[in-house]
Order: C-alpha cells, then sequence, then structure tokens
C-alpha cells in the first residue's frame, strides 16, 4: 500500500502543480496575445499530458507484463521526476522565443508518458496483492496517493501566492513547486527500489504473449473502463482544477479559493477508502452506479454555486461534490483491475484507463473553457459530465460484478 501511494503522491502532485499554475505559466511560455488565448494554450498543454499518456501505457505497460510491475513502478517514478525538474528550470518566451513553448510541450508529454502506466501499474500491483474480500480497499491506497498529491500541489499554490505578491508569482515563484519535487522523487525511487514481484505479474512475465492480438481480445474491457471511469475523472477535473483556476483569476477570487480547495480535496482523500471498503461489501458494479446517478444530480446546482458563490458556498460545493468523486475514484482500481485477464494486463488496463482521461479527465478544464467562451453559458460544463455519466451507465448496466473474480487467469 505504502508502495502504490508513494509513487501516486509524487506523480500527481507534479501533474497538479502545473493545473493550478497554468495561467501564469501561460503568461511566461507563450506569446503575448489575449489572456484568454494564453490560458486557452497552457490549459491545451495540460491536456497533452494526458494525450502522451496512451503511449506511455502501452511502452511502460510491456515492461509491467514482460519484465514485471516492481521495474514499471521504478521507472515511471524516475522519468516523471527528471521531466518536473526540467520543467522548474525551463527558461521562458521572452529568453529563448518558440525553443519555450516547444520544450515546454515536449516536457509535459514526458510526464504524461510516465504516468500513463504508473497509476494503474500500482492499482495492478496492490490489487494483485490482496486478498478478494479486501481488494477495493487496498486498491483504493494509490488513488488515496493521488489525492494526497493534489493536496499537496493545491497547498503549495495556496501557500506560493500567499506568501508572495501576485507579479512574484508569474515572474519565477511558481517554479518552486517543480523543483522542490525531486526530493519526493528520490524518496519514492528509494522505497520502490525494495519492492518485490506479485505472483501474477511473475506469471504474465512468463507467458509473453503476443501485444497486438492480445489488446485486441481485452476490447470489452478496454470499452467498459470509459464507462466506469469517464464521468468521474471528468467531474473531478472541473471540479478540482478548473473552477479553482477560474475562480482564483476572477475579481474578487485570491488564494482564498485555492486554500478551500486544498480542504476539499482533504475529503475526497478520506472518502477513497471508503469508496473502496464499502465496495468490498455491496458490489463494486451497483455502487458505481449509484455514485453516478448522484454526481448527475448534483453537477449543475453545485457548479452554479462554485461558480458565482462566496469562498464558503465554494467550498460547500466542491465538498458535496468530493464524497460522491472521491468514494467512485476509490473502488475504479480494484474494478478496472478485475475486469481484465492476467494475459497483458497492465498493458490492456493502462492503455484503456490512459485513452478514457485523456478524451474525458484531462481535456475537461480545455472542454470546459470552450464550451464556455463558445456558449457564452457558465454552466455548460454541467451538460458535458451529465453526457458522460448517462454512457457510463449504459456501459455498466449489463456488467456483472467483479469482485469474486480469480486475478491469475
Amino acid at each position: 500500500m505504502l508502495a502504490g501511494l508513494i509513487g501516486n503522491v509524487i506523480e500527481w502532485f507534479d501533474f497538479a502543480v502545473y493545473g493550478y499554475f497554468a495561467t501564469d505559466i501561460g503568461r511566461q511560455f507563450f506569446p503575448r496575445s489575449s489572456a484568454t488565448a494564453q490560458q486557452l494554450l497552457a490549459f491545451t498543454v495540460f491536456a497533452l499530458g494526458f494525450v502522451a499518456r496512451p503511449i506511455g501505457s502501452v511502452a511502460l505497460g510491456v515492461i509491467g507484463d514482460r519484465v514485471g510491475r516492481r521495474t514499471l513502478l521504478t521507472l515511471s517514478v524516475a522519468l516523471m521526476g527528471a521531466a518536473t525538474l526540467a520543467i522548474g528550470l525551463l527558461p521562458t518566451y521572452e529568453q529563448i522565443g518558440m525553443a519555450a513553448p516547444l520544450l515546454l510541450v515536449i516536457l509535459r508529454l514526458a510526464q504524461g508518458f510516465s504516468v500513463g502506466a504508473e497509476f494503474t501499474g500500482s492499482m495492478v500491483y496492490t490489487t494483485e496483492l490482496s486478498a478478494p474480500a479486501t481488494r477495493g480497499l487496498i486498491g483504493s491506497s494509490a488513488a488515496a496517493g493521488s489525492s494526497i498529491g493534489f493536496i499537496l500541489g493545491s497547498g503549495s499554490a495556496w501557500l506560493v501566492n500567499a506568501l508572495v505578491g501576485p507579479n512574484d508569482v508569474v515572474a519565477w515563484k511558481w517554479r518552486i513547486p517543480f523543483v522542490a519535487s525531486v526530493l519526493l522523487c528520490s524518496l519514492g525511487w528509494f522505497l520502490r527500489r525494495g519492492l518485490q514481484e506479485t505472483a501474477e505479474g511473475l506469471k504474465a512475465a512468463a507467458r509473453r504473449p503476443p501485444l497486438v492480438p492480445s489488446l485486441l481480445a481485452d476490447r470489452l474491457p478496454m470499452i467498459r473502463t470509459f464507462g466506469i471511469v469517464a464521468m468521474t475523472n471528468a467531474a473531478y477535473y472541473l471540479t478540482f482544477a478548473y473552477v479553482v483556476e477560474r475562480r482564483n483569476r476572477l475579481p474578487g477570487g485570491g488564494s482564498t479559493f485555492l486554500l478551500a480547495n486544498t480542504l476539499s480535496l482533504v475529503v475526497v482523500l478520506f472518502a477513497k477508502p471508503l469508496g473502496g471498503w464499502l465496495s468490498d461489501r455491496t458490489g463494486r458494479r451497483r455502487l458505481m452506479i449509484g455514485l453516478t446517478i448522484v454526481t448527475m444530480m448534483l453537477i449543475y446546482p453545485v457548479l452554479q454555486i462554485m461558480m458565482y458563490g462566496t469562498v464558503w458556498q465554494f467550498t460547500f460545493g466542491q465538498m458535496l461534490l468530493a464524497i460522491p468523486l472521491g468514494m467512485a475514484l476509490g473502488l475504479h482500481g480494484a474494478m478496472v483491475v478485475e475486469i481484465f485477464p492476467l494475459r497483458t494486463r497492465v498493458t490492456s488496463m493502462s492503455f484503456a484507463y490512459s485513452v478514457t482521461l485523456a478524451l474525458a479527465g484531462g481535456s475537461a478544464p480545455l472542454v470546459s473553457a470552450w464550451l464556455i467562451d463558445s456558449l457564452g453559458h457558465e454552466l455548460a460544463p454541467a451538460y458535458y459530465i451529465m453526457l458522460l455519466g448517462a454512457i457510463g451507465i449504459a456501459l455498466m448496466w449489463p456488467m456483472w460484478e467483479t469482485n469474486g473474480r480469480v486475478l491469475d487467469v
């Protein structure tokens, strides 16, 4: 659990920090035109990190299936640490011209490449080592690590904004969390060097089945992964990345919204193991369908509160969504692992999960900004979340419960 958690703390801290400083980064790395154009470009680069995930999921997933889960988890954390440190040291557009945004894109792609199999690889590792009756709870440790990473990222953004002037944040103080993350990466790398391989990992490495036929054979669980994962992740990034960034930059905003976001993410953190634990007892399919319906009912009124309300109303709205979203994210790990066969589990699952997040997760801030700008309606992203929820229910409804499935076949 600790090994699964620490890697995701690092990976998602690095990933989240970019989202919280997206506007400042846009001003530093893109030509000066309109503020909206700079923000859209910055969020486009944020989304590109998710586009690279499917490539990383296949390249690193093959290592996880054919060499071992341990090798995969050690390599991914080293790649993320190197890319994040390089972003923190990268010269700006004024210093090196168009090379600055080009290098930023390359480094974001490297971050996405490493996350492509890190999150899912750690979910496979922890779930395979768990007893069937506790897979949901133990598997939620990877999701809990991502929340801790987001909390540290949000807290770092709040601290930097609170302690220094806004001009200094734009100029260079945003770099501090990127450079400081190398300490976390070093800790994670040394911890993961001591991991032992799972029995299922050794069995998969001995088989070495052909890759493409295996991926094609796993098309049904890949489609079901979209139904399980898409809406929750889109709603999560809308709630805890895009809306926070938007309120922070609007008149009357400020670092208080980042602090409120940090507190709300603590609720997500505790909701994740709750969702995993409850799914062990009620069934993951049944619970996930219920949480999807609850989120669809809440998203429009809660988004309205977050967009237009006071800081306290904003915090209340975030915490309302934090509970169903956190519970869903907590049970995802075991549920998605359980629907894939052993032969190329890490590769197939990582690819499906990464494609889903590229389509519906990391793109959520970009899609939200585009919908609002195009339609002139601040609450338009809520309809996008509802659509993904309806697709998810349609895909999950005919599924069987996955809790008792044997994982070594």
